[in-house]
């Protein structure tokens, strides 16, 4: 306990130096601005604050009230002032159940309002994640984004409401201990300040250490939790591979950098507990040497003793923790500065007029991209000049090599990227065009390469793209996509559970739910990226027919490696050394025989 709080005394003082130097060098304003906007959020709750502050006032003050009824009522016991025993009793006792009703409350409204303002920040910061764009978010990789959403969020929210609050009553709380002693005796406030010009001096050594502790931590939680994601995602992987005692001692060498770091800081903390416990013990010894001395001379009563030592301790503690706001004044900073990082980023195009589509849903739509240019890194191509069309009733299918950029021209295709030159465009029967955005991708269906079943119900992983929907048109989407076969034999039918990432079902019977969901949600457009990989070629071609029957005027895209559906297909493309073209008959047909 004793070394947590040298700990703090040290933060708060290197803390401290860093505002100093921030001032200097006209950055403090990025601190300025980190705050106000968390005060955006603190301000809806400023009446629960001014609650709080009062709450923590009162407290406060009762506090040292009943420090001094004590001194008088140890006057008392020791032959002073008889007659108001019982009137100093009843304020001493009053003031101590007040003071802790009062501290009861206060403890309930922060953790009330933490909960609260936590629950309204991360909310907010989803709705801006899940709305960012695709490229400016996947610069952050998942564990960081994590880390981010979880453990800044909840150091913002834990300051939010209480920092000002917190710094008003300790402020109140340090002058009023401190003009209590000064009542008194002056000497006596002056001894019991006696250990801050040291740790003032202090403060200049520790703040190195501290930083560079501070940085590795940081730093490392966010490595850390990017491995385990990746590893506990990928774990099947990991299993099948049999790299299990891989990742095993992976995770033990990470252990052991935090181990490096946390023993480093332990030293360091016990150095710096030592000097500070000389230096407090070195302010009691001379406190209760100087009360001793006006007790012998008959200055002060053995009351005023007692009331002296505890007010001297209480004023310590004060002053730390005055002190000890700014670390949390500037860790609040830094979190709200990670997370401002991340509702920052530039937002996802909207084009409203998107909405006027909607009314040619039943003839379907034609998807176009025109002398289409994109590059993930600038300077190199995935996408070079191409074009592409898909037309309502048509099934078209993007063929070739593995990262040729057939998922990219997906992603096009969804808005979730744009293109740096050219257009794509999804247009209607009247002939009108909407460039692909954010807004028109309600009107695809997409099932993604991989297994995107999520664990709950069949039903539950159908219903996600329409709440709405009966078992009846669960159970037609399911017979759409040939999964009804396996469904209606276990023992709940669409009401059966399934675990994460579809664990219970093969890979094909996952597919076939995948597409079934997509069928379920009836979009114009349907997108089957490598959808259909695990399914076999029967099968497959039987789901493709079926979803082309259920509705003529859908527009269906397939990428695939597998040639078996191409003489199925109208159109064929070949994405392969950045460019898209598009096959004649001859070659898809030679392309199809091949397979």
């Amino acid at each position: 306990m004793e070394d947590n709080k040298t700990t703090e005394k040290s933060t708060s003082f290197e803390s401290l130096d860093v505002l100093i130097s921030r001032w200097k060098d006209g950055t403090f304003s990025e601190i300025i601005d980190d705050w106000k906007w968390i005060f955006s959020y603190s301000a809806r709750y400023k009446g629960a604050i001014a609650f709080y502050l009062i709450l923590g006032i009162l407290s406060t003050s009762l506090g040292l009230v009943s420090s001094v009824a004590g001194k008088y009522l140890i006057d008392i016991i020791t032959g002073y002032q008889m007659e108001k025993l019982a009137l100093l009793a009843a304020v001493m006792i009053g003031s101590a159940v007040f003071s802790l009703a009062f501290e009861s409350i206060i403890s309930r409204i922060t953790a009330k309002l933490s909960i609260d303002i936590n629950n309204d920040i991360q909310a907010d910061i989803f709705d801006k994640i899940v709305d960012a764009d695709w490229m400016a978010l996947n610069h952050y990789s998942n564990g960081d984004v994590l880390n981010r959403f979880n453990g800044d969020i909840g150091t913002v929210s834990s300051n939010a409401i209480s920092w000002l609050p917190t710094i008003v009553i300790a402020v109140y709380r340090f002058l009023a201990t401190f003009f209590v002693i000064l009542h008194y005796d002056w000497i006596m406030a002056v001894i019991a300040l006696g250990s801050a010009p040291f740790m003032l001096l202090m403060s200049r050594f520790m703040i190195r250490k501290q930083r560079e502790y501070s940085k590795k931590v940081r730093e490392m939680s966010s490595k850390l939790m990017t491995f385990e994601v990746e590893t506990f995602y990928n774990f099947d992987t990991i299993k099948s591979f049999g790299i299990a005692p891989y990742y095993s001692k992976k995770m033990r060498w990470w252990q052991g950098r935090f181990r490096e770091i946390s023993l480093k800081y332990n030293m360091f903390s016990i150095k710096t507990n030592i000097l500070m416990s000389v230096v407090g013990t070195l302010v009691q010894f001379t406190a209760f040497g100087y009360c001793l001395f006006r007790l012998w001379t008959h200055d002060i009563t053995y009351g005023t003793m007692t009331l002296f030592l505890q007010q001297r301790s209480n004023l310590s503690g004060a002053f730390s923790s005055v002190i000890s706001i700014i670390p949390s004044f500037l860790n609040s900073s830094v979190s709200a500065h990670r997370i401002r990082e991340l509702v920052e980023l530039p937002k996802e195009v909207h084009i409203p007029e998107s909405s006027e589509l909607d009314a040619f849903v039943a003839d379907g739509f034609e998807v176009r991209m025109r002398d289409v240019d994109f590059s993930y890194v600038e300077g190199t191509k995935v996408i070079t000049d191409s074009a592409f069309q898909a037309s309502p009733g048509e099934i078209v299918a993007l063929v070739g090599p593995s990262g040729e950029g057939k998922t990219t021209m997906i992603r096009l295709i969804l808005g979730l990227i744009r293109p740096e030159a050219g257009a794509s465009v999804i247009r209607a029967s009247d002939g009108r065009e909407v460039v692909m955005n954010a807004e028109t991708r309600h009107l695809f269906a997409y099932v993604p390469q991989g297994n995107t079943i999520l664990s709950g119900t069949i039903a539950e992983n159908m219903r996600m793209v329409k709440e709405d929907a009966s078992d009846e048109e669960i159970i037609e989407a399911l017979k759409i996509s040939c999964a009804w076969d396996f469904v209606e034999k276990l023992p709940d039918t669409i009401n059966s559970s399934v675990g994460e990432r579809g664990r219970g079902l093969s890979e094909g019977q996952a597919q076939r739910i995948a597409i079934a969901r997509a069928v379920l949600r009836d979009a114009p457009v349907l997108l089957l990226d490598e959808a259909t990989s695990a399914l076999d070629v029967t099968t497959e071609r039987r789901v493709l027919r079926n979803i082309i029957r259920q509705k003529p005027n859908k527009t269906c895209i397939v990428t695939t490696h597998r040639p078996s559906v191409l003489n199925m297909c109208q159109r064929v493309y070949r994405v392969m050394d950045t460019r898209v073209t598009e096959l004649s008959e001859e070659e898809s047909s030679r392309m199809a025989m091949d397979f």
